[in-house]
């Protein structure tokens, strides 16, 4: 049976991971060690009633001293890692995003080489590793190409890569790196890739006050598209199923142009009667997408079985769904 340590267990990906996991028979306790008290994102996923084998604690990746206490005394058997400061924090507050993103990292894995029975290591990174889409020639990206992050958040993803290789190396356990870029539903309120879902926000919160909420998206051009309930499909099953070594891989998603997804909300928002509620468009001083995309999947799919791929329009439609619940 597996004791789960997550950590940022109650961000967007943290939560909708909890909920993936909890559906492996062999999961039997999760522990989820956040800085925030608030289990409002857990909740999303599991209701109000949330299952007896999750566990909270209190855990500052920037208290190392906390960190080497506590992580010995969880003694788990899995640890997926998803704690740090997202782009605009780190944006803001370089020291103090170095110092969690690279600095509790370190400590982490430096507290996983003692343990006794860790069975896999799954270290959330992030498309943020790669440089301009300019600098790639083929129609896709794979792991495999020059890495030249576009900012600190990137820059610190790429030393959390670096340093869960050296954590293999050092310990043999199965060490798993996962790049994504742009989630989107329910959950997804946070972070510089969070507009398209604030624009699936506004149409369900219209449409519960019969009112019109305009949102424009603060930059265009091409993106990379993940689902949420992908996303943590893909951090449950790259933490439970078999693997062996260390790697890194992209996770599966879709690009398509920004005013591409746009027109898809639009059409999924009409069939589920809310477009007279729509008001999204693209602001006029929009800036391109400063991320990298069009990633390949092949690497991730031969490594894993049953990896999911939702199709965005049907990823749309759910959110929506979703969102009109939460507003009643």
């Amino acid at each position: 049976m597996s004791k789960i340590l997550i950590t940022g267990g109650t961000g967007c990906i943290g939560s909708v991971t909890i909920y993936k996991l909890l559906q492996y028979p062999t999961v039997e306790k999760i522990v989820v060690a956040t800085r925030s008290t608030n289990k409002e994102p857990v909740k999303l996923w599991l209701g109000e009633n949330i299952d007896p084998r999750v566990e909270f604690v209190t855990f500052d990746l920037s208290d190392y001293a906390l960190v080497e206490t506590m992580v010995p005394q969880i003694n788990p058997t899995h640890i997926i890692h998803l704690g740090g400061y997202q782009s605009p924090d780190c944006a803001a507050n370089h020291l103090k995003g170095m110092e969690i993103n690279v600095g509790g990292t370190m400590v982490l894995l430096d507290v996983a080489e003692k343990l006794h029975g860790l069975e896999r290591f799954v270290f959330a990174s992030s498309g943020a590793v790669y440089g301009k889409r300019s600098m790639y020639l083929g129609a896709t990206i794979g792991e495999d190409v020059i890495l030249t992050p576009p900012n600190h958040y990137g820059i610190w993803k790429l030393a959390g890569e670096h340093l869960a290789r050296f954590f293999h190396d050092r310990t043999g356990v199965p060490t798993v790196c996962l790049r994504l870029n742009t989630t989107y539903g329910l959950g997804r309120d946070k972070g510089m890739t969070s507009a398209p879902t604030a624009a699936l926000k506004a149409i369900a919160l219209g449409a519960s006050k019969h009112e019109v909420i305009p949102f424009a998206m603060p930059y265009q051009g091409l993106e990379n598209y993940h689902f949420v309930e992908d996303v943590g499909e893909h951090f449950a099953a790259c933490t439970m199923q078999p693997f062996s070594g260390y790697g890194f891989f992209n996770i599966r998603g879709k690009t398509i142009e920004v005013r591409q997804f746009l027109d898809i909300v639009r059409q999924e928002a009409a069939a589920l009667g809310l477009g007279q509620y729509t008001d999204v468009s693209i602001a006029p001083d929009a800036q391109p997408n400063m991320f990298s995309y069009e990633l390949c999947h092949e690497k991730i799919e031969k490594a894993f079985k049953d990896m999911p791929l939702t199709a965005i329009n049907e990823g749309v439609r759910r959110s929506l769904i979703a969102f009109q619940k939460l507003n009643g």
